[in-house]
């Protein structure tokens, strides 16, 4: 069996004999590997057949120099007919030209779809990259609109305070000449007005007007700083909320 296995590379047999002949081939398929006298001698005397130890020695040995064992495989076919006996076919491994090539298709396969896959991940994290940069503008935008509006009204509400004191500033204003006349009419006689009291009263008019004035410029001043203080107060929070952001 052994002699007829290394001549046609396979045969039926029960599944008994090929454990069997395993365990009595495998051994003399390693002497093959060192091609001496002394080896094919050993071997011949196991064979007993010069063609299988030629066939061994010249094609099998240069196939199987680089596997460091398990050189036959076992195939099971089902039972035989008749006495039921597990039956195989055994067969040299590196002679099945057909699971060779399949199991180089499938290696081939495998090494494609491991590219594939880097490619999705690689575009994955191309496009997760894209989305997270245009989050961050989306947020510096509306961070912008946010510092811009406050400002906006501010402006507005110091513009309409300015406009609502300047007519009762001018009020303010107007009253103290008349009553100042008309002290003046009771002290002085009538159709008598004399330079001295017409000179006082024009300074005392005067007086008060720049004296109203200043008021009203510091209090738009101070209005103004108050405003400022504001503005930055809201500038730096809002500078303090992007920078959370980003780290975030």
């Amino acid at each position: 069996m052994a002699a007829s296995l290394i001549l046609h590379k396979r045969i039926k047999t029960t599944t008994a004999k090929a454990k069997a002949l395993r365990i009595y081939v495998e051994p003399l398929i390693t002497k093959s590997k060192d091609d001496s006298t002394h080896s094919r001698r050993v071997v011949f005397g196991y064979l007993q057949n010069k063609d299988a130890v030629t066939e061994l020695f010249r094609e099998v040995s240069p196939k199987i120099i680089d596997r460091p064992g398990g050189y036959t495989r076992i195939l099971k076919m089902g039972n035989r007919m008749g006495d039921n006996a597990d039956m195989c076919i055994i067969e040299l491994v590196d002679y099945n030209e057909n699971l060779l090539k399949a199991s180089e298709d499938a290696q081939a396969k495998s090494g494609r779809r491991r590219r594939r896959g880097g490619k999705k991940k690689t575009d994955e994290a191309q496009t997760q990259g894209a989305i997270e940069q245009t989050d961050v503008v989306i947020r510096e935008d509306e961070t912008k609109e946010e510092v811009q509006t406050p400002r906006e009204d501010s402006e507005i509400k110091a513009s309409s305070s300015e406009t609502t004191e300047s007519p009762a500033m001018e009020e303010k204003t107007e009253e103290p000449p008349g009553a100042e006349k008309a002290d003046s009419d009771v002290d002085t006689p009538i159709g008598e007005s004399s330079p001295e009291t017409k000179s006082e009263s024009e300074d005392s008019d005067t007086k008060t007007e720049e004296a109203v004035e200043d008021k009203a410029e510091d209090k738009v001043e101070a209005k103004k700083d108050d405003a400022k203080v504001e503005d930055k107060k809201e500038d730096t929070d809002k500078d303090d909320e992007s920078e959370e952001t980003k780290k975030e």
